[in-house]
Formats: structure tokens, C-alpha cells, sequence
């Protein structure tokens, strides 16, 4: 009995531990009044942090305090609305790096049909403002063909992983499509229509994209309807075939963001939430059972990238994004 006591009493202490550490979990506000920012990425040796936002593509150095730290990277992007209510201004949407050296980013700014994902040479030891003219190579467009009804834009999410860039499309409805470039010979091929999401699941919009650790799945958060909470399905694909490996429900609403910890190999995502803002956040998925955890609350957001410490980066409309620049970068510790 008194054995079965002691047992006990360790569980309930491990439980309250764990709930403990979650609520002490802090997402540190590292910029503020960012223009929409949607995509977030982290470089691979120097730890600077890239943002896709309506303004551009935006070039964070972590650093000493009084350091001016921001800086745009790529500019001349224009503007077009995404949405159906609250609607909201938008530019380049996904970044991903391709290497060291090079940077992807994918277009929101224009109609279906006319956009392009651009691949940007970068440096992290000086500061020069490009423009999106200034990409060394562009992938589409993809125009309305028997595939896409009117062609493919809103190029939300990118993943470099499994010897290929995917592309996360919200043009035809009835496809969900995932676009594909191969690597080959480090040169990147041609962009095409790949995995018809919403034939697969019946839900649309594939959004979040990442590659597993084992680069063996592409993982997509398909958001489904922006007005449907709780709808949105944690799908997993083969890189080669494109073929279904699993779908999972998540509960969540709107997932904008998917990324695996470096240290702990857990799936995080953000949910936007739409419908309900309150519900939005941080979680971590179970890619089993999709079940899904909340770390933290959080404001729109829409993009998360860990750093090879473990830090976690989120970006997050805010408040206001519809017409105010309340946007920020925000940074977790290690641990998650």
C-alpha cells in the first residue's frame, strides 16, 4: 500500500512538473510592428532569421542590445489581399534555403496565374537591399492549364528536403495542389503541379509544408475552410510518388506553420485560427494520433523555424493586421 502511495504521489508530482514547465514556456517579443509577416526561416550556420512580409523579405541579426538588428533584405514586392473576411495585405509568403548561399522565396503579391517562387543569393556578412527582380533564377509561373482552372499563386508554404523544393498553391480549389522543383546537380528544375491535396483528403487548402527529419514525408498542414473551426488535417506524402502515406485530424482550425525540433524531433505547429482568434497558437502535434497540444497563445500567427540551438522563431500577424503594422517576430528559448 504504501508503495502504490509513493507511486502516486511521483505521478501526480511528475504531472504538475510538466504543466508547471508548460506555463513558464515564454515567447520573447524581438520586433514589433512588422507589416503582415507570414513565413519565417532561420540560416543554417549564422543564425540570422529571414521574414517573408507584405513589405518584403525582411533580414534579422540576432545581437547586442543598441545594434540596429532588422534591415530589409528584398524589396520592390507590391501588395494583393488574401482572405474573406478579415482580408489582409500580402506579399512573399513562403522562404525556405535552398543552401548556404541561396534563398526561396514564394509570391502572394499577384494574381493567380502570374506568380513566382524566386530563388535570392544572400549574404550574411553584408548588407545590400535586393529586389525581387535581382533573383538569380524563377520557378512558374503556373498558368491555367488542364491541371489548375486559372492557374496557380499564393505560394504560402516552402520546404527544401528529399532532393526537391515543394510548394504549398492555393489557386484551384478542387487540387489543393503542392507544386515540385527537383534538385539535380544542385540546380533546381522546373516547377509543376504535384500532389492534388484536395483529391487526396477532400479538404482544401494546403498551407504549412515541412519535410521530416528522415526526409522520407512531406508533411502538409491542409487548412481547409477559413471559416470552419476544428477542420484542418495533418497529411503526410511521398516525396517520390506524391501518393497519401496518412491523414490524421488535428482539432485544429487553420495551420500556418510546421516545423520538427532539431533536438527533440517533436512536430510543432502554429494555428491561426481564423474563425475564433482566441484559440490561436502554439502546438504540438502527435503525428500518430494528431492530437494536439497548446504551448502558448498567440496572436495570428502565421510561420515558426527553429534555429540549430533550438530556438524557436514565430511570426504572428497581431492584433490588428488588417490595417495596422502590429506584426512581430517572436523568439522561445530551447526546450521545446
Amino acid at each position: 500500500m504504501l508503495t502504490s502511495r509513493i507511486a502516486i504521489a511521483g505521478l501526480a508530482f511528475l504531472l504538475t512538473a510538466s504543466a508547471s514547465a508548460q506555463d513558464e514556456v515564454k515567447a520573447t517579443k524581438l520586433e514589433k510592428e512588422l507589416n503582415n509577416p507570414s513565413g519565417v526561416v532561420v540560416h543554417p550556420k549564422s543564425g540570422h532569421v529571414y521574414i517573408s512580409s507584405a513589405s518584403g523579405v525582411l533580414h534579422y541579426k540576432p545581437g547586442k542590445k543598441g545594434e540596429t538588428k532588422l534591415h530589409t533584405e528584398i524589396g520592390g514586392y507590391g501588395n494583393d489581399v488574401y482572405g474573406k473576411g478579415p482580408k489582409y495585405n500580402i506579399g512573399p509568403l513562403g522562404v525556405a534555403f535552398l543552401n548556404g548561399s541561396h534563398l526561396v522565396v514564394g509570391d502572394g503579391s499577384r494574381p493567380d496565374g502570374e506568380e513566382l517562387v524566386r530563388i535570392f543569393k544572400i549574404s550574411t556578412e553584408e548588407h545590400s537591399e535586393q529586389k525581387e527582380t535581382d533573383a538569380v533564377q524563377t520557378l512558374g509561373p503556373i498558368t491555367k492549364s488542364e491541371l489548375t482552372v486559372k492557374g496557380e499563386g499564393n505560394f504560402y508554404g516552402v520546404a527544401v528536403g528529399a532532393g526537391a523544393v515543394f510548394v504549398t498553391c492555393n489557386g484551384d480549389d478542387t487540387k489543393g495542389w503542392v507544386a515540385k522543383a527537383e534538385i539535380k546537380g544542385g540546380k533546381v528544375g522546373e516547377l509543376k503541379p504535384f500532389i492534388s491535396t484536395k483529391e487526396a483528403t477532400e479538404v482544401d487548402a494546403p498551407v504549412a509544408i515541412t519535410v521530416s527529419p528522415d526526409a522520407k514525408s512531406v508533411v502538409v498542414g491542409q487548412g481547409g475552410e477559413v471559416g470552419v473551426p476544428g477542420d484542418a488535417l495533418l497529411t503526410f506524402y511521398d516525396p517520390a510518388s506524391g501518393k497519401l502515406q496518412k491523414s490524421v485530424e488535428t482539432g485544429l482550425s487553420d495551420i500556418t506553420g510546421l516545423a520538427y525540433s532539431p533536438k527533440t524531433g517533436k512536430l510543432y505547429a502554429t494555428d491561426f485560427s481564423w474563425a475564433a482568434p482566441d484559440d490561436a497558437g502554439l502546438f504540438e502535434i502527435d503525428p500518430e494520433s494528431g492530437d494536439a497540444k497548446k504551448i502558448i497563445a498567440l496572436e495570428k500567427p502565421t510561420g515558426l523555424a527553429f534555429d540549430k540551438r533550438g530556438r524557436l522563431y514565430i511570426t504572428e500577424f497581431g492584433a490588428d493586421g488588417e490595417s495596422k503594422k502590429t506584426g512581430a517576430l517572436r523568439r522561445i528559448r530551447p526546450g521545446l
